[in-house]
């Protein structure tokens, strides 16, 4: 599949018109990242919009301290940094969470079919608007609240964003670690081990051969709720 077949299967581009289509073709291209392979970092220089096309991303920033606190985890269709569009430095890291295919699109070939086509911008402006309601929630849950609750409260969220459904329930389908929630919520692999056990405990999650299985969504969001 080359690039332009890329371009057709990701939802923001479908229904744009021909001039659109052809300023976003021209010079675009398909990056291919490894498992753990830095696409672009925090206060650096980024001229080209990235889409997720295949598989995910993280989206990081990092402490004076070095600790890592990832912020997003982006499947395909997700434009990873409308951001820039601004002209100004990168404000965040990514790396592939794990071996993805990313569209490449220079910044002012995606702001002319933006000029170009209106429902292609306003299609852009939802996917800025999907991102900032996902960080108000995250804002919302750095509230003072028990680490389990703040656990089941991401599992909760990632089930839905990631979730497959099993015999067991809804199985988040990432490899997800407990070092990255870990860095998701900015706390310890030990302490959120813990919260992980006790969340077994009350039989609302399986946690086995790296995968995490919600056995009852329902009553995992009233588990965090209470």
């Amino acid at each position: 599949m080359d690039f332009k077949e890329y371009i057709d299967n990701i939802d923001i581009f479908k229904e744009i018109n021909k001039e659109a289509w052809k300023a976003l073709t021209e010079r675009a291209s398909i990056v291919k990242l490894k498992k753990g392979e830095n696409l672009f970092m925090e206060k650096t220089e980024v001229t080209n919009i990235y889409i997720v096309a295949e598989g995910n991303v993280v989206l990081y920033r990092l402490s004076e301290g070095g600790q890592k606190k990832i912020v997003y985890i982006l499947g395909k269709n997700y434009v990873i940094n409308e951001v820039i569009m601004d002209g100004k430095f990168a404000s965040i890291s990514a790396d592939a969470y794990g071996a993805s295919l990313i569209l490449s699109i220079p910044r002012e070939d995606f702001l002319k079919a933006m000029s170009i086509d209106w429902n292609f911008n306003y299609k852009i402006i939802c996917s800025m608007s999907k991102k900032i309601r996902r960080l108000y929630r995250q804002l919302k849950n750095t509230v003072p609240l028990k680490i389990e609750r703040r656990v089941a409260a991401k599992l909760w969220k990632l089930s839905k964003d990631y979730g497959k459904t099993v015999k067991e329930g809804e199985e988040i389908s990432l490899n997800i670690t407990v070092n990255d929630i870990a860095e998701m919520l900015g706390s310890s692999r030990e302490t959120i081990s813990r919260a992980i056990k006790e969340l077994k405990e009350n039989d609302l999650i399986i946690n086995e051969k790296r995968k995490i299985i919600i056995k009852d969504r329902k009553k995992l969001a009233e588990f965090f709720k209470r």
